[in-house]
């Protein structure tokens, strides 16, 4: 009868959890890249790689404190369809169009880093961005957590 009882709740606590929405995916290649900037109408050829050489004036600046994003979603879903590689040059942000391509200067030690917006962040008025942990390693801000940064807007996103 115990034995029933154990089945029972083994299967309840099944039927009651949720499937994950993502897959675990621990490497994108620069192919997958690419195929997924053009799915997202964003006018560029080049890989992210090749947008640290982008260097257009910028159409908006806006100062303020950003965040990072790392192992816990590393081969997840990102809000474009994009399985986010947490050593990429990504970020999210609450409302920028998707494929935003964006300039992030530490203002603490004047480093800066090409991202393209590929995800949402929650809402938090204290953060203008959450950057992807390769862009938070390239602007030298792990171990700080968080940094004072400007977003330079160098091209928006159509997404």
């Amino acid at each position: 009868m115990k034995g029933q009882y154990l089945i029972l709740l083994t299967a309840l606590f099944i039927s009651c959890s949720s499937s994950p929405k993502f897959t675990f995916n621990k490497e994108i290649s620069s192919n997958q890249i690419q195929q997924n900037d053009s799915l997202q109408n964003i006018n560029h050829a080049q890989s992210i790689d090749s947008l640290q050489n982008y260097n257009p004036v910028p159409v908006d600046t806006i100062i303020g404190i950003a965040s990072y994003y790392a192992h816990k979603f590393n081969g997840r879903l990102t809000a474009n369809g994009e399985n986010y590689d947490m050593y990429g040059f990504t970020a999210a942000h609450a409302d920028m169009p998707f494929g935003t391509i964006i300039r992030v200067v530490n203002l603490k030690n004047n480093k800066s880093i090409i991202v393209r917006v590929n995800d949402r962040m929650p809402f938090r008025p204290d953060r203008i961005i959450d950057l992807s942990y390769g862009a938070a390693l390239e602007l030298d801000m792990v171990n700080d957590g968080i940094q004072k940064v400007r977003l330079e807007i160098l091209e928006w996103g159509k997404g």
